[in-house]
């Protein structure tokens, strides 16, 4: 472009001298890419002569050219000459390739001129001349007006007025021109100007054509007489959104679903639900040339008021913008049906908010509530960071390295970013602070959401704002849920304190955690909402829970340890207690010492006590210990003499499954005494088989026998003899006395199968199978442990299972199958580890070792 010139490859000049061969190039170079005929070169050469010229003339030249620019150059294809450059060698094309790629200021710089200024100045010698013009001067033009606006966007409004004022007196009529100037002419303070300018483009236009200014420049025009707002911007398209997260931390996989259609974005209160959409919507700022609407939903809750922000800030007029809410929800779909835009619409209430705001474009909306309402909604849950996850965030926040003082301190926040972010926020403003001093300040769990502000940024107040919009029947749920230190509840739980769970839910203040075995919906209090709630307490709340729990696990319990001889309790009544008590465990656990620290001590110690059969059985003994500490100190508090000795009695009971015998002894003898004087004959009878089972373990054999035949010969029912008859048939076992000993596990069983006790039917089954088997009645062994198995599988009893399968493990040793023998074993032994069973782990693999 501009005059002719050729260089190589290192810059020297090569442009040809003679005018034949300048002309001889320029046509190469207006028809480049077609091959070119003698006849058709000499035509273009000679335009004014009948062939006067020989074709051997042509190629003359064609060869002194090939010599001056090079032989490569200019190449023979069947006949006819054809140029021969490589990509980017043309100048034309190196411009239309940067024009297309959008680089448009450096397509600007290779403009020198009219394209072969020098060799056809006016256009008029060759028609290839002036097309090449005309279509390179569109390209031009194209480029200059988007760099233009590039710069327009970047704010120099000012330094382009004096090339825009050149522009638009070379092109009065090209409207994009003149609109850039009107626009920079607004934007440094010149409204009149920017006016007058269209007014002197309209009277030229209806002057000499009679029509009227594009729609656009209209649009532009009347905006300007409104003075709109966002034409003051000049950051190009609207990207509303707030800065980005700089310490953002984790939810590698959340962030890729972010955004696409329509997206609900929701958690409890804190858990960085806006700092990940607006995160997301920052990294995929590309995707959306158009813009990126942003709106607080918090901040402006009516939808009307959003509408009229973001067809403003999309260049609607404002005169323009309708007052009937259903017109502004028409009009804003149509300004962005055709537009590549996201809306963000972040802290939405509900889906009244949001509905009126949907359009085609992708939306992002964040919620403390799941928002069910919007039935086309992808939902993604953001929940607590993990541990590596919540280091990592402080360590950005606090600008500290991590160690064991800030684990302990993102321990303390819980893992929720709102606490995270001030905690590194306090540690970053008061650099003479370690992070233990900051921990120190957070261990008084009174003082803690106290400690936890930075500046106006706190999180009780993240907590309030969902609180003081709940219902008055919703805040006593919370308070009543605040005196809990469960790690999650179950629907019952918040029945009882008032049936507000979903209202919770829906205010970020209470998690969903899933459905449990028993097929309850359970909940989840994080740590630090918990303090919130206990700022207000809800008095009674604590006492109400703990009658209903004593009912309900006292009629849970009831199947597994019934005292009636005429009770027969089904094995699906049985199946079912355990599934609830399984799901309850942890809560029942956790509330014993809720109720201990809150002084109901009649409620503490009975719930332990209840607890104490399932969690031997199901051998929950770190649970066992943790409820019998804070049980006995209140039996003691409440001077509950019988109570102590109940709570002395599980003691015992606790030592007897930890194989503690000189511990099982020292609780059960004062426990024993206690009963006797206050003439509690069956719970007498209870301590003192116990204390024959001691006897027998620390092999006073005479004493056992003593201590279990009278409690058999006083028993004053089935169970009592039963439990009885079973332990002295261990001790005949151990004695050797092995007929009498079947003889006594015999009438166990039977008395055991009509109370309908399938445990412990079930556990003097295995006990009988090993008396046979010491016998040597290998079948009446294994038919005594099958039946064993076949109770533990209808109960779903696993570690009964585990018992079964060991015995039957031994029953196929005894009868030489060895490798069926290992299997169960092998068996027994996977599940005594899966539940943690020390003993039927030793026990499983001693018999590994025989085998």
């Amino acid at each position: 472009m501009g005059p002719l010139e050729v260089r190589d490859t290192d810059g020297k000049d090569c442009t040809p001298t003679v005018r034949k061969h300048r002309d001889l190039l320029a046509m190469f170079l207006l028809n480049a890419g077609r091959p070119l005929t003698a006849e058709r070169l000499r035509r273009l050469l000679w335009p004014q002569e009948d062939g006067d010229r020989s074709d051997s003339l042509v190629r003359g030249y064609v060869g002194q050219l090939r010599r001056l620019i090079g032989q490569g150059t200019i190449i023979t294809v069947s006949g006819a000459y054809l140029l021969n450059l490589g990509d980017g060698q043309l100048d034309v094309d190196r411009f239309r390739l940067l024009v297309d790629r959008g680089a448009y200021q450096e397509a600007l710089a290779l403009w020198r001129g009219q394209v072969l200024d020098d060799v056809d100045p006016e256009g008029e010698r060759w028609v290839e001349t002036r097309q090449l013009r005309e279509e390179l001067e569109e390209l031009r033009l194209l480029a200059l007006e988007r760099r233009v606006q590039a710069d327009l966007d970047a704010g120099r409004h000012r330094e382009l007025l004096p090339e825009l004022r050149r522009l638009t007196r070379q092109h009065p009529t090209w409207q994009r021109f003149r609109g850039q100037y009107m626009l920079a002419l607004y934007r440094s303070g010149r409204r009149v100007d920017a006016l007058a300018a269209y007014a002197v483009l309209r009277d030229q236009l209806d002057g000499g054509h009679a029509i009227e200014p594009d729609p656009e420049l209209q649009l532009l025009y009347h905006r300007m007489l409104h003075d709109d707002a966002s034409l003051h911007v000049s950051a190009g398209p609207p990207v509303l959104l707030p800065p980005d997260v700089a310490d953002f931390t984790g939810r590698a996989e959340l962030l890729k679903q972010v955004t696409g259609g329509l997206v609900v974005v929701h958690g409890q209160a804190g858990a960085g639900k806006s700092a990940l959409a607006v995160h997301a919507a920052w990294r995929r700022r590309p995707d959306f040339p158009d813009g990126i609407l942003y709106a607080d939903l918090r901040e402006t809750t009516a939808p009307t008021a959003v509408l009229e922000d973001f067809l403003r800030w999309l260049g609607c007029p404002a005169q323009a913008i309708p007052a009937a809410p259903e017109q502004r929800e028409r009009l804003f779909r149509a300004y962005t049906a055709n537009r590549e835009l996201l809306v963000v619409l972040d802290n939405a209430a509900g889906e009244a908010q949001v509905r009126p705001l949907l359009t085609s474009c992708p939306t992002v909306v964040t919620s403390r509530s799941p928002l069910g309402g919007l039935p086309a909604a992808r939902r993604l849950p953001v929940g607590v960071l993990d541990e590596g996850e919540a280091l990592e965030l402080l360590v950005k926040s606090s600008g500290r390295a991590a160690d064991g003082a800030l684990r302990r301190l993102a321990r303390f926040c819980g893992g929720l970013p709102i606490a995270l972010r001030i905690a590194g926020s306090r540690l970053a403003a008061r650099p003479e602070w370690t992070a233990d001093y900051l921990v120190g300040l957070l261990e008084d769990e009174h003082q803690r959401l106290d400690r936890l502000h930075a500046g106006d940024l706190t999180v009780r107040s993240v907590f309030a704002i969902g609180f003081d919009g709940l219902p008055e029947a919703a805040r006593l749920t919370l308070r009543g849920l605040g005196a809990l230190s469960a790690p999650d509840f179950a629907d019952w739980v918040t029945e009882l304190l008032g049936g507000q769970a979903e209202t919770l839910v829906d205010a970020g203040l209470l998690e969903t955690h899933g459905v449990d075995v028993a097929g309850q919906m359970r909940y989840r209090l994080h740590d630090l909402t918990r303090l919130f709630a206990r700022e207000q307490p809800a008095p009674g709340a604590l006492a109400k829970l703990a009658d209903l729990a004593l009912s309900r696990v006292q009629a849970s319990r009831f199947p597994l340890v019934s005292g009636d001889p005429a009770t027969a309790v089904a094995t699906r009544d049985i199946r079912e207690s355990v599934e609830w008590l399984a799901a309850e465990r942890a809560f029942l656990v956790s509330l014993v010492a809720d109720l201990s620290a809150a002084r109901l001590d009649g409620a503490c110690w009975r719930l332990a006590h209840l607890l104490a059969p399932y969690l031997e059985r199901h051998r929950f003994l770190d649970d066992w210990r943790t409820v019998a500490g804070p049980a006995m100190e209140a039996a003691r508090r409440s001077g509950d003499g019988l109570g102590e000795a109940l709570i002395l009695l599980d003691q015992g009971d606790l030592h007897l499954a930890e194989r503690d015998w000189q511990g099982a002894e020292t609780r059960l003898r004062p426990a024993l005494e206690m009963f006797r004087s206050r003439g509690r004959a069956r719970e007498v009878a209870h301590a003192t088989r116990r204390l024959g089972r001691v006897h027998l373990e620390l092999g006073r054999l005479e004493e056992a026998e003593r201590a279990l035949l009278a409690c058999v010969e006083g028993a004053e029912n089935q169970r009592d003899a039963a439990e009885a008859e079973q332990v002295l048939g261990v001790m005949l076992r151990r004695a050797g006395r092995l007929d009498e000993a079947a003889d006594r596990l015999l009438s166990a069983v039977g008395r055991l199968a009509e109370l309908g006790d399938r445990h412990r039917q079930a556990d003097t089954l295995l006990e009988l199978s090993a008396v046979h088997l010491a016998q040597g009645a290998k079948p009446d062994a294994r038919a005594a442990a099958e039946q064993a198995r076949g109770i533990a599988v209808r109960l779903g009893d696993r570690l009964l299972d585990a018992h079964a399968l060991l015995t039957l493990a031994k029953v196929n040793r005894a009868e030489g199958a060895t490798e069926r023998s290992g299997e169960l074993a092998r068996a027994a032994l996977q599940i005594f580890e899966e539940t943690g069973d020390r003993q039927g782990t030793a026990n499983a693999r001693s018999l590994l070792a025989l085998l």
